[in-house]
């Protein structure tokens, strides 16, 4: 009798954690459906894709793009050069990388991946930033990085678009070292450039508040907030002035798909001087470059003018 009745409690406390598990998922589940709901409920509607974008930006390849560039820093200017790469991918929405497998759940996503090179003085500069941004056309980008390497260290800052702007901020300066914050949701200067590429005529004006490129931030030790700026759209010009920056930027594009950036100027303040960086475009290609890793494709280089 007595090893009936334990048996009988023994069967009884498997029910229960058995329940108390199945509750604890089942109310899971229902936030994450919640959650996403929320979330999605939360979008504009999707813009259309014109078969004139499918046939360009789903060719299997990547444009890139290499400019001239005049790198105001330190109070000179510096040459160097430029490079722009816009690739499709498809992005996995929970963790924010790409996704190695096709699947209902993924993401489409026009990337950029912009860098930067030139010297000051005896050290190099080497700047990338890397925006992940829907081809919808209806949210904010997914995700944006930022990094900076020269002699003296690296800085890099990370963006993932949650339920708030999820920030991390890593750098060797002092004050500076590592953050980890949250903002509320607003444009970003970074995917910008990408929507420019996709409809310029989609692009914010007026009187905005944005957050500036992580790269520009970082090199000028700004706090990572948004900030007041006015964004003034024309048939071939995108200009946005932030006037408690001392800072404009002016971008040059062609009004005729695929709407390839043709230059950019940008102008800030250096202690008391006005300083200006400006970038014009030398070669444009379409390559799947990620294949063209053999030293005979060095000379593709040489077709983007890149030394």
């Amino acid at each position: 009798m007595k090893k009936s009745k334990n048996f009988i409690v023994f069967l009884f406390a498997i029910f229960i954690s058995s329940t108390a598990l199945y509750t604890c998922k089942e109310a899971v589940k229902k936030e994450t459906i919640l959650a996403t709901n929320t979330h999605k409920q939360n979008k504009k509607p999707a813009q259309p894709l014109s078969q004139q974008f499918k046939d360009y930006w789903y060719a299997g390849t990547a444009e890139i793009s290499s400019y001239e560039l005049n790198q105001a820093r330190y109070g000179e200017n510096r040459e160097g050069t430029a490079v722009l790469i816009y690739v499709t991918e498809d992005f996995l929405p929970e963790i924010q990388v790409k996704a190695n497998n096709q699947n209902t759940t993924n993401i489409p996503i026009l990337k950029l991946n912009a860098t930067k090179n030139f010297n000051t003085g005896i050290y190099p500069y080497s700047i990338m930033q890397s925006t992940f941004y829907p081809v919808a056309n209806n949210q904010h980008a997914l995700k944006v990085s930022s990094s900076m390497q020269e002699w003296c260290g690296q800085m890099y800052a990370q963006l993932n678009n949650k339920e708030k702007f999820n920030i991390a901020s890593h750098s060797y300066f002092e004050g500076e070292a590592d953050e980890n914050f949250k903002l509320d949701k607003t444009t970003l200067e970074n995917e910008l450039w990408i929507q420019l590429r996709i409809n310029p005529k989609s692009l914010p004006t007026g009187n905005l508040k944005i957050i500036p490129s992580l790269e520009f931030l970082k090199m000028k030790h700004k706090e990572i907030k948004p900030y007041n700026a006015n964004a003034i759209l024309t048939d071939s010009t995108y200009t946005l002035a932030y006037k408690n920056l001392d800072r404009t930027l002016t971008i040059d594009y062609n009004p005729e798909f695929p709407y390839e950036i043709l230059s950019w100027k940008e102008t800030f303040k250096s202690g008391s001087k006005i300083m200006e960086t400006t970038a014009t475009k030398l070669k444009t290609i379409t390559s799947a470059y990620w294949q063209k890793n053999s030293n005979t494709d060095e000379v593709l280089r040489d077709t983007l003018q890149l030394k």
